[in-house]
C-alpha cells in the first residue's frame, strides 16, 4: 500500500508548469513587463512549494530528485509517488 500524493502538491505542480509556460510564451512573443513581474514570483513560489512539500513526504530519493527539476519536476514527482514502487518512504 502506498500513500496517494497530497492534493496541495498536485495543485502546486500544475501551477509551476502553467506559470513556466506563460512566462516562456510572454518572453517569446510580446514580452509584457507586468506579466513577467507577476509570473516570475508565482513560478518561483510554486517551485519552492513543490520541492518542500515533496521532501516533507519523505519519499524515495528518486522522487526528491525529480522534484528538483524546474517546470516539470512536480509532475514527475507526482507520477513517481502515484506509481507506488518509488513511494516507499525512508525510515527516520
Amino acid at each position: 500500500m502506498h500513500p496517494r500524493s497530497p492534493h496541495h502538491l498536485r495543485i502546486a505542480a500544475h501551477a509551476e508548469l502553467i506559470s513556466l509556460i506563460v512566462m516562456l510564451a510572454n518572453v517569446f512573443t510580446i514580452h509584457l513587463k507586468p506579466t513577467s513581474s507577476v509570473m516570475g514570483p508565482t513560478h518561483g513560489c510554486a517551485y519552492l512549494f513543490v520541492v518542500i512539500a515533496t521532501w516533507r513526504l519523505k519519499p524515495a530519493p528518486a522522487v526528491n530528485i525529480a522534484a528538483l527539476v524546474p517546470g516539470v519536476g512536480g509532475l514527475l514527482a507526482l507520477r513517481l509517488l502515484d506509481r507506488g514502487d518509488a513511494a516507499v518512504g525512508r525510515q527516520t
